[in-house]
């Protein structure tokens, strides 16, 4: 491809580097950007650095926030429950069920050795730290990807947690609303047979 200004170029490199964002889209973007007044290009820039420079992770469950803090604490969330997820997306996917008010532990990652990523690699130590320390905690949901590595961390964690007076549960698979089974795969219709529940006659 080629471009009307090396600094055009330059922006295009860039911006391609995000996730899900290809050179195509990548010029768009640019040629938007410059259309646009200088002031809106400063503050997005401005907003950006900040990102970088400011953010935090929280100590306690490490998810991305203004300060250090737990911010998940509050009057209410259920205090006894933790959600352990691989990232803060997770934690805003669950969120947005509206099915879930306890606490998150966010691993900021998974195991995968193929990767070199290993337990010290994430928040595993600091997650049965807290269970430890935390009375008021009575169960752990596992809520990691379906993935081998997924598996793998929760299975991982799960032994670790033996030795707790603490209830470890993960989140049911299945078919999804809508899904058609005859495309759904094997694995995921095997678990969605054997995590069966009773059918709700009353609708």
């Amino acid at each position: 491809m080629e471009y009307p200004s090396q600094l055009v170029e330059r922006a295009v490199e860039e911006i391609a580097k995000l996730p899900g964002i290809g050179k195509k889209t990548a010029l768009r973007l640019v040629l938007h950007l410059l259309k646009q007044p200088k002031a809106f290009t400063t503050e997005l820039s401005i907003s950006l650095e900040e990102l970088r420079e400011k953010i935090k992770y929280c100590k306690t469950c490490h998810i991305i926030a203004d300060t250090e803090e737990c911010t998940c604490q509050n009057a209410y969330r259920d205090t006894s429950i933790v959600c352990v997820v691989e990232d803060t997306p997770d934690v805003l996917a669950i969120r947005n069920t509206g099915q879930y008010n306890g606490l998150f532990h966010v691993l900021g990652g998974r195991i995968s050795p193929m990767d070199g990523i290993g337990p010290e690699n994430v928040n595993i130590d600091s997650l049965v730290n807290r269970l430890k320390n935390d009375d008021q905690i009575k169960e752990v949901i596992l809520a990691l990807s379906g993935t081998m590595e997924g598996d793998t961390t929760s299975f991982y964690i799960s032994k670790l947690l033996k030795e707790l007076d603490i209830k470890v549960t993960t989140i049911a698979r299945g078919i999804p609303v809508g899904g058609e089974l005859e495309f759904a795969d094997e694995i995921t219709l095997g678990r969605s047979i054997s995590k069966r529940t009773l059918f709700n006659q009353e609708g």
